[in-house]
């Protein structure tokens, strides 16, 4: 059994953590080596075995385990992306990587025990048993990769052919309301409208991201000059600190990248319904007041229910904005500006991955070929 104070606990998923300070990093934080097992025992004599090499000059200690390398990483990428990318980065190495990987000294850490990490996530790498999808599975490999390029060329031994290593995605084809879909659920979102429906509507004539919605404020919508504007997005995220006692939290933060912040003119036919529900320019669009923030998950509970009410197949929030973008494509939206609106980097993103090509609008391209009986020269 553990003893108070030994830093040994068992998680909630039946493995037990073990954790020795290591060190502290340039700002005077906590450096911890983590130690995981299926038994109190096995971790106890993994933390016993286990000697890390100080620096002679007060740094971190040398890297000699991966879960030393991962450590490097974390506090490199703290410094260098946004909070809510590195509360996804902790999360995936301390949940996926370090309990199977961070343990093993770097001089073992082969590709063939990469390999077998890898097609173990893919098999049962969810708590519940089942597997990660290839997606989840590749943005592992990335940060493994990440980590060890990170280190490489500093006199640490790393696998090799670590390049190679990939898995294969299977793409799988994006839910896209239908025009008859769309129109039905246009016609309830505008019947007895309220904020969450009027959050949803301006999604599907506009294409914003939920995150984006959710942040919108009244003062970033002009009705007399008719232009929305994107500054801000809000997500639930890890608290990784643990201020808040709680283990995640709301953040509010600008775009994603430079190509979100955006200013969007509006359809017309949206402006009354905006005038409707008009607040003071700090108020959340979806609250209606300023020191209340909405997040995307209150926002996508609120629209499966509208899609069981509208009697419509199965569809995630994210179909909105693929469908506006399909309908721009289908009534001959120009490619380059509808990619601005979207916030792409580039259009090949809005045509590979947003506009997606109907069967009416095939057929209704095929009827342009021209059927030739007669050569050129004739």
């Amino acid at each position: 059994m553990p003893r108070r104070g030994e830093n040994v606990y068992k998680r909630k998923d039946g493995r037990w953590e073990g954790r020795n300070l290591t060190g502290h990093d340039h700002l005077g934080k906590a450096v911890y080596q983590y130690f995981y097992g299926r038994t109190y025992r096995e971790v106890k004599e993994k933390m016993l075995a286990y000697t890390p090499t100080e620096a002679t000059d007060g740094r971190q200690p040398a890297a000699n385990h991966f879960g030393d390398v991962l450590d490097i990483w974390l506090r490199h990428k703290k410094l260098t992306v946004k909070e809510s990318s590195y509360a996804k980065y902790y999360h995936t190495v301390n949940h996926y990587i370090r309990p199977h990987l961070g343990t093993y000294r770097l001089e073992d850490l082969t590709l063939s025990a990469v390999e077998d990490f890898v097609q173990m996530m893919l098999a049962c790498g969810r708590q519940d048993g089942a597997g990660l999808s290839p997606k989840m599975v590749q943005d592992i490999i990335s940060i493994i990769k990440n980590a060890v390029s990170l280190v490489e060329g500093q006199g640490v031994p790393i696998p090799g052919n670590l390049a190679q290593l990939r898995v294969k995605q299977n793409s799988t084809a994006m839910r896209v309301l239908s025009p008859e879909e769309q129109s039905r659920l246009t016609r309830f979102l505008l019947h007895e409208t309220d904020l969450f429906k009027l959050g949803t509507l301006t999604c599907l004539y506009t294409g914003l991201r939920i995150v984006e919605v959710c942040a919108l404020r009244w003062s970033c919508i002009d009705l007399e000059r008719r232009v929305l504007r994107v500054r801000a997005t809000v997500q639930r995220v890890k608290d990784i600190d643990g201020e808040s006692g709680a283990k995640t939290k709301i953040l509010l933060a600008e775009p994603k990248s430079k190509c979100a912040v955006r200013d969007i003119p509006l359809p017309r036919q949206l402006l009354p319904v905006l005038e409707m529900f008009r607040r003071d320019g700090s108020a959340f669009v979806l609250t209606g007041a300023a020191d209340c923030c909405p997040e995307p998950r209150t926002l996508q509970r609120y629209f499966k229910r509208y899609v069981v009410a509208c009697g419509l197949r199965d569809a995630n929030f994210h179909a909105l904005r693929h469908t506006f973008a399909t309908r721009c494509a289908e009534n001959g939206f120009e490619v380059k500006s509808l990619s601005e609106i979207l916030g792409h980097a580039n259009v090949n993103i809005t045509l590979n991955r947003y506009v997606h090509s109907s069967f009416a609008l095939k057929e209704c391209n095929m009827k342009k070929v021209i059927f030739l009986t007669q050569s050129p020269s004739e």
